[in-house]
């Protein structure tokens, strides 16, 4: 037995020593084959590195993959062709037309029927290599990478037709690496599945073109009243100056600018050997003239917010899916429209360098959420960015009234008793604004001074994911950070959603849910949706005695707190401030009995202001504007809040059966002291009949009219 067992040893010891024999030979004659290939000195070194980069530039290519998933995505839709492409024209709430947004598929002006020069003009601006590129135009990417270096910004950009068509058909305008990657591969995608001619089509209709308008067939009619085919040279030119910045260059926005980048686009046409300068000569001595718009001021923001707003409900109409060539009456209010930009921008203009602050937003509805005006920045021609809803900034005392009535609703109430004293939690040491304390203190004190030690002390006690559900159902939208400072306002919130808490306050506690569509119909003129008769009930999400006690504090804040010039003349109003650290977001919300309105003043890239607060800036123009809005209409009193028992209001007798009912707009003291004044002269000079404020009814009220 023995011996059969070392047998079988000395069979595996000799198979291994044969194996290990046969691999040895193998490695050998390997080694000395690629002996034959290696390299020495530089030829090494430049081995390794090519070495070294295939390994990295395999490595990054999963990595680009991966990225390149999300953007197939949006190419996996059958209709990509059209998606989202309405052609609507907006009215007012008054049926006067206010703009127009979307674009129509013109099938009846094909390419070969577009005017030659167009086509040039285009090509010479936007991608002169397009029909040799492969959809990623390498040469100009890297020419634009170093004019930018050389000017220390951007000044050229690098992306090709393709890719600008890319954009335009699948992604938004946010400026990120991940949005870049994906509009690269999109490129290369389009120009796999659509020959040379579909893409420059289809770029020819999608290109935005200023004043609400798409593509150049619609771009020709609206600038210079004539069919695409009859463009001549110098038409050509000023539309094809429009794909840069359509509304900068925009025509009827500035006609000198518009001219001054059309003799650009002219030289570009020269310098791609498309034309001789003999053949553009004319074309700069007789430029083009547009059709005067000059009167026309749209409300672009408002526009672009409402066709998101039709894309959204065609989602969940089938009939607005299909037809697609609607006309839309909207919530907005001209005149108020009017008011909103002006009050913004003459306060920019006024304070805006002396006070480091850039930008500002509002958007202003009445209460049950029909929104009358919206102001998205500061210069829509410079910035298309929506501020007023989808700018998200911290809010910071504006977001203590969410504190306050989650608190009413867990059993305290206005004249409840807080400390006001030092409050440390896990490290943090929240400090009132002027670093004192005032002791014990009751809720409407502490919210009229916007005390922050009390919210906080609010918070610890109700529990912050309490004050997260009330703001929800109240109107928050976007997600709130539930952390230490979420009292303070620490977490992100939009104007707009602001405006929409702030509202249902102002309605006596149902959800005000923004809108700006009141009917829509088809080409046919069938009524495809109607807000009246489509629309539920608005759903109470706030008890009306809470609201009330909140409306008595914050009718407070304007009378004797941070709110203070805020005040409208002759109008109860009610409001907050709120002022984030280092003075980075500067806000005043504040509502009617007629109207709510939220401001923002700020700068885009989140640097500090010069000591602008909510109480200053913001409470100017929200005053500007609410002082004009209430001008000859129905005041709808504030629930819970009477206006006589204000010290700023003359007293008045009111019968009780009389209190809850519209009153008439109280004049001025400098009005009834005229009218007194007169009075005395009158009776000094006979026996005349006493006279009295005459008390008007205006024909139309704004907020009975949505």
């Amino acid at each position: 037995m023995g011996q059969f067992f070392l047998s079988i040893d000395a069979f595996v010891d000799t198979i291994l020593w044969h194996l290990g024999s046969t691999i040895r030979i193998i490695f050998e004659r390997y080694d000395s084959f690629l002996r034959r290939f290696r390299a020495r000195g530089f030829w090494r070194a430049l081995a390794e590195l090519g070495s070294e980069g295939f390994t990295w530039g395999t490595v990054g290519l999963v990595i680009v993959l991966a990225f390149a998933q999300p953007a197939f995505e949006a190419t996996r839709y059958t209709d990509w062709r059209t998606t989202d492409d309405f052609a609507v024209t907006f009215l007012d709430r008054f049926g006067k037309e206010i703009g127009k947004r979307g674009i129509v598929l013109n099938d009846t002006v094909p390419l070969t029927e577009i005017p030659e020069n167009m086509i040039k003009a285009t090509l010479a601006t936007e991608d002169r290599r397009f029909f040799t590129h492969f959809g990623i135009d390498i040469l100009g990417t890297f020419r634009a990478m170093v004019e930018n270096a050389r000017a220390g910004g951007v000044v050229q950009g690098g992306s090709s037709l393709t890719q600008q068509l890319a954009k335009n058909l699948f992604l938004s305008n946010e400026r990120t690496l991940g949005r870049k990657i994906k509009e690269a591969y999109l490129a290369l995608w389009l120009e796999a599945n659509l020959t040379k001619q579909e893409i420059l089509k289809l770029y020819l209709d999608r290109a935005y073109m200023g004043g609400g308008v798409f593509g150049v067939t619609a771009a020709a009619e609206f600038y210079f009243n004539k069919n695409v085919r009859e463009l001549t040279l110098a038409e050509s030119a000023m539309l094809a100056g429009l794909y840069k910045a359509p509304t900068k260059y925009a025509p009827h926005v500035n006609l000198p600018a518009a001219r001054a980048r059309a003799n650009e686009v002219l030289t570009n046409m020269v310098q791609a050997g498309f034309l001789s300068e003999g053949q553009v000569i004319g074309a700069r001595r007789n430029p083009a003239i547009a059709v005067d718009r000059s009167q026309d001021r749209l409300p672009e923001y408002f526009l672009d917010w409402a066709l998101d707003e039709v894309k959204n409900m065609a989602r969940r109409n089938p009939a607005l899916a299909r037809d697609r060539i609607v006309t839309v009456r909207t919530t907005l209010d001209p005149a108020l429209q009017r008011q909103a930009d002006m009050a913004i921008e003459t306060t920019l203009r006024e304070n805006g360098k002396a006070r480091d602050v850039d930008e500002a937003a509002m958007t202003a509805m009445v209460p049950d959420g029909a929104v009358v005006a919206m102001v998205g920045g500061n210069s829509y021609g410079d910035s298309q960015f929506n501020r007023a809803v989808n700018a998200l900034r911290q809010p910071g005392s504006a977001f203590k009234p969410f504190v306050y009535m989650t608190a009413f609703m867990n059993g305290y109430s206005k004249d409840s008793i807080v400390p006001d004293r030092p409050i440390t939690i896990g490290g943090w040491s929240p400090r009132n604004y002027g670093r004192s304390y005032r002791g014990p203190v009751s809720l409407k004190l502490a919210l009229t001074k916007s005390i922050n030690t009390v919210p906080v002390r609010l918070a610890q006690a109700i529990g912050r994911d309490k004050i997260v559900e009330i703001a929800y159902a109240m109107g928050i939208s976007h997600e709130l950070k539930i952390s230490k400072s979420l009292p303070l306002g620490a977490s992100d919130v939009s104007i707009i959603d602001m405006a929409a808490s702030y509202s249902t306050f102002a309605n006596g506690g149902l959800k005000a849910t923004p809108y700006a569509i009141l009917e829509v119909k088809n080409s046919a003129g069938t009524v495809l949706y109607d807000r009246v008769r489509d629309e539920p009930e608005p759903v109470r999400v706030l008890p009306a005695d809470k609201v009330n006690e909140m409306n008595e504090i914050l009718v407070n804040v304007v009378e004797a707190g941070t709110g203070r010039r805020a005040q409208v003349d002759g109008v109860v109003a009610a409001g907050k401030t709120g002022t984030t650290s280092a003075y980075r977001d500067a806000w005043f919300v504040g509502y009617t009995g007629n109207f709510t309105a939220a401001v923002w003043f700020g700068n885009d890239d989140f640097t500090s202001t010069r000591r602008v607060t909510g109480g200053s800036l913001p409470a100017v123009a929200w005053q500007t504007f609410m002082e004009y809005a209430h001008r000859d209409i129905d005041l709808v009193p504030m629930p819970g809040v009477d206006a006589a028992d204000l010290p700023r209001f003359p007293k008045m007798a009111i019968k009780d059966s009389e209190r809850n009912r519209p009153q008439p707009r109280i004049l001025n003291r400098q009005t009834q002291q005229v009218l007194k004044d007169i009075g005395k002269a009158l009776t000094a000079i006979g026996p005349v009949a006493a006279i009295q404020p005459e008390k008007t009814s205006p024909p139309t009220d704004v907020a009975a009219a949505q």
